[in-house]
């Protein structure tokens, strides 16, 4: 039984939301509250399984609210609100920097047609949630990243040559990417390719997020794009995304009749990045539930890789680096801040050369 405590300021959400979870035999209702204070001292009497949250509060807002509860008690939080629909996308990775492990439209009335899709996907969002272990989100210390793991990093002799570097996230990874790619030079010698899970429609929200916080060059990949220096590609939503010999880009999407293990596009990237840059790249392995990207990035150690992985401290979600570690598949740990250093600091190097 999974213990949902609902967070809304109006009373017709509540007890549209409340009879909601009533009608699902596996969840129940762990509470109600009105204000984000509420929320907050709610979370730590009853340890709820799942917050579901709000935005726009009086006194204290969601994003506030949802901060103090992943710095004193964490859980998954599920912000639910108008203000995060496709077209919002500020807001959606607002939520997300605050520690909202995922965002959820409000479903309009039962009587509306397009409420039992909305109504569906939150509780399937609700019960998948529930399993993600979340860490601690602590208030950022003033302190400059740790040099010596980077230093060692950058003083590796088999950076020679680097002509790709694959990214992959999931759960909480949005905020993490935008804090490496804003630290990178507009020169940026490599090219970067990057899957982030995300819900279908809000991939180009999240470039146009990001790009306001980058010089980099960001865009949704095609099959046929050649890989050119400090250019970012990042997978279409629903497919794979692959790197070629020849330094191509293909893109294969998923089938509604494909078993679930063929859909890890971020291990069908490091294995492809494998198969035919060995040495020459890059894999980094960002915050994440679930497993994906573990096995690729252990085939990327084996071809002769530089493999990395997102700490713990800093992780909303710590599944997917674990699974890279249990895999013997990670040669450095590191904070979003000594990645984005180790990145900035290739940039100095003048033996990468791409081929």
């Amino acid at each position: 039984m999974i213990n949902v405590l609902i967070v809304d300021d109006s009373l017709t959400t509540r007890e549209y939301l409340k009879y909601i979870i009533e009608r699902d035999p596996d969840l129940r209702l762990a509470g109600e509250a009105k204000t984000g204070d509420e929320a907050v001292r709610q979370v730590a009497a009853e340890r709820p399984d799942v917050v579901i949250m709000d935005i726009q509060m009086p006194g204290m807002d969601g994003y506030k609210a949802t901060r103090e509860i992943m710095g004193t008690h964490p859980l998954p939080i599920i912000m639910h609100s108008s203000l995060v629909a496709p077209e919002k996308t500020e807001n959606i990775f607002k939520a997300m920097q605050a520690g909202a492990v995922a965002v959820a439209q409000k479903p309009p009335g039962l009587s509306s047609p397009g409420s039992k899709p909305l109504v569906d996907k939150l509780l399937r969002t609700v019960k998948l949630m529930a399993e993600v272990k979340v860490v601690k989100r602590l208030p950022p210390k003033k302190k400059t990243p740790s040099a010596r793991p980077v230093e060692r990093l950058l003083n590796t002799k088999n950076l020679t040559g680097i002509g790709i570097i694959a990214i992959g996230a999931s759960t909480g990874g949005p905020p993490v990417i935008q804090r490496i790619l804003k630290e990178l030079p507009q020169e940026f010698p490599v090219p970067i390719a990057i899957v982030q899970h995300i819900a279908t429609g809000f991939l180009q929200g999240m470039l146009e997020w990001l790009s306001k916080e980058t010089r980099l060059r960001l865009k949704i990949a095609y099959t046929g794009d050649s890989l050119v220096a400090g250019q970012v590609y990042f997978a279409p939503e629903n497919a794979n995304m692959g790197i070629s010999k020849n330094g191509r880009i293909l893109i294969s999407y998923f089938r509604d009749q494909d078993p679930a293990p063929l859909n890890r596009p971020i291990t069908h990237l490091f294995n492809s990045v494998a198969a035919f840059h060995g040495p020459h790249a890059i894999g980094i392995l960002l915050t994440g539930m679930g497993n994906d990207g573990a096995a690729g990035l252990r085939q990327m150690v084996l071809g002769g890789a530089q493999t990395l992985v997102q700490d713990r401290e800093t992780a909303t979600v710590f599944g997917m680096p674990a699974e890279a570690l249990k895999l013997d598949a990670v040669q450095y740990v590191l904070s979003p801040a000594e990645i984005a250093k180790f990145l900035k600091g290739l940039s100095k190097r003048e033996d990468l050369k791409i081929d």
